[in-house]
């Protein structure tokens, strides 16, 4: 997730609070930061662009296994 992001979620959240604690917004965005960053940094995810590269890494495997299924496929229905 990346800082603009991040920053917005953070200030939406702290957006919500009460408005009788609008003396502590700032640090209530700071905290709400640096826990959701911390939050996300422990998840193992990847960016859009890597996952589109690795599906077309997937999807050009899966059709060249299908090929070569279907080569082994005549090649034992020759030898019989």
């Amino acid at each position: 997730m990346d800082k603009h992001t991040l920053d917005d979620l953070a200030g939406k959240l702290a957006d919500a609070v009460p408005g009788d604690l609008d003396g502590l917004r700032t640090d209530l965005e700071n905290n709400f930061r640096g826990l959701l960053s911390a939050g996300l940094d422990k998840l193992d995810l990847v960016t859009r662009e890597e996952f589109d590269v690795q599906r077309k890494v997937l999807e050009r495997t899966r059709a060249k296994l299908d090929r070569l299924e279907r080569e082994i496929a005549q090649l034992q229905s020759g030898s019989d």
